[in-house]
């Protein structure tokens, strides 16, 4: 396996992926697959993307997104990270978000954020492994089919850019 820089053209696997995540309702609040289109319009943000390729197969992506639109937070992002449920268990996700953590260093991020539901030990387990310390938790952050979830709130600093 090996990770990249997304680019537009990979729209339609990073969707089937993320959507393969909506599906299974353990990793984000979202009910509704994503389109190529949706994630088109991810590239409109410069913050990284990284694809995680095998035999030229997308099997893995984390992204950075704008955590506000406030000046003072520039330097934060927030992420999201997914892994073909065919490719999990098999270092995809460590290696998207060691190459997600690089690139947001060399673009200038002081810190990333996230949200993860706490019954997501996988996601957890992985964010540990790569720097994240859990902040705490928000409860009842938001209803997903109707009932409500808690979300552990996840943060890693950027030395190099503090």
């Amino acid at each position: 396996m090996n990770s990249r820089p997304a680019i537009a053209s990979d729209s339609p696997a990073i969707a089937a992926i993320y959507s393969a995540g909506i599906l299974e309702r353990v990793a984000t609040f979202q009910t509704e697959p994503r389109t190529p289109d949706d994630i088109l319009r991810w590239f409109q943000s410069a913050l990284p993307k990284i694809v995680i390729e095998e035999d030229d197969r997308v099997v893995a992506f984390a992204a950075a997104f704008p955590y506000s639109d406030r000046c003072c937070y520039a330097g934060v992002g927030e992420f999201s990270v997914y892994v073909a449920p065919d490719f999990r268990h098999r270092g995809a996700g460590r290696l998207a978000m060691d190459a997600l953590i690089e690139a947001s260093a060399a673009f200038g991020l002081h810190k990333l954020v996230s949200r993860v539901f706490p019954e997501n030990e996988a996601s957890l387990g992985l964010l540990k492994s790569v720097g994240f310390r859990e902040v705490g938790v928000h409860e009842k952050h938001g209803r997903l089919d109707g009932v409500w979830r808690d979300v552990v709130v996840v943060e890693r600093l950027i030395p190099e850019n503090l």
